[in-house]
């Protein structure tokens, strides 16, 4: 099976005992891997080259037609939300009309940004500036944009960049809905087939459990991808983006999800989706 992830240590962790076959009856796969911004961008296009993609959730409703949402294998969670940074301290409303540079206007990330931005920031932001993830805060530290949006591991190192955080789009997120924050999904062809999807969700489940139970079979692997990332950082990225919804959505995973993309819709971010476009396969 062709499969696209990215580099990132979540996702690294999740998938090596598949990827090595180390999955007892998993089907053998091709690994690219790929930031998610690429990922996203060939979901919409309905690649042939890939079977199963690490995409945003925000971009579930442009491909929902064609492709599966497994209920294994993503990234959700609590205290894990991206983050608006400034270059000094400032309040919410200081962002009045202001320019905000943000990774990707197809991100989850962005997607809590604007919901987070329509309830705090009165008159609303300005300009929005797309910009690589690496390049957002050096960005924010130059002023060559008025804040920041930012994702990953640089929850644990924007302080390097002297910067601060005016409010953090999860504990927004958790303080109005309850649920837990919706980031990364794992998505396969539904031209797959109903029995075949049910198997590679069950394939990335065991694969988590699998790096569960022998943390340091992975450890090589990701390190290898982590673009010299430090070791305790790409701990603490794990542990922050792995935990018990990676193994399964849940009934608490579902609800995250379809709050967000209804909410969203709501706001007119995203196109609204059916009552079942979530259903597992």
């Amino acid at each position: 099976m062709r499969i696209a992830y990215s580099p990132c240590p979540n996702d690294t962790f999740v998938f090596h005992a598949w990827a090595h076959g180390r999955v007892p009856d998993a089907p053998p796969l091709d690994v690219t891997f790929a930031d998610i911004d690429v990922t996203n961008g060939l979901a919409e296009q309905r690649t042939e080259d890939l079977d199963i993609m690490k995409v945003s959730y925000a971009v579930l409703p442009w491909v929902l037609d064609d492709y599966a949402l497994l209920p294994a294998g993503g990234a959700l969670g609590r205290g894990c939300g991206p983050l608006v940074l400034t270059q000094t301290e400032q309040q919410p409303k200081d962002l009045t009309g202001k320019v905000i540079a943000v990774p990707s206007e197809r991100s989850t990330a962005y997607l809590l940004f604007r919901l987070w931005a329509a309830a705090e920031v009165p008159g609303g932001i300005g300009e929005v500036k797309v910009l690589p993830f690496h390049e957002i805060m050096p960005a924010v530290r130059d002023g060559k944009v008025d804040a920041g949006l930012v994702i990953h591991e640089a929850r644990f190192t924007y302080q390097d960049y002297g910067l601060h955080c005016l409010a953090d789009m999860g504990e927004h997120w958790e303080a109005t809905t309850g649920l837990p924050i919706p980031l990364g999904a794992i998505i396969a062809k539904r031209s797959l087939g109903a029995e075949r999807l049910r198997q590679l969700a069950e394939a990335a489940r065991a694969s988590v459990r699998m790096a569960w139970d022998d943390p340091e079979a992975s450890r090589a692997y990701v390190m290898e991808h982590a673009q010299e990332m430090d070791p305790a950082v790409a701990d603490q990225h794990i542990g922050l983006y792995v935990n018990e919804f990676t193994a399964d959505l849940g009934e608490d995973g579902y609800a995250a999800i379809r709050g967000l993309l209804t909410r969203a819709a709501a706001e007119g971010l995203v196109p609204p989706i059916g009552p079942h476009a979530l259903d597992p396969a």
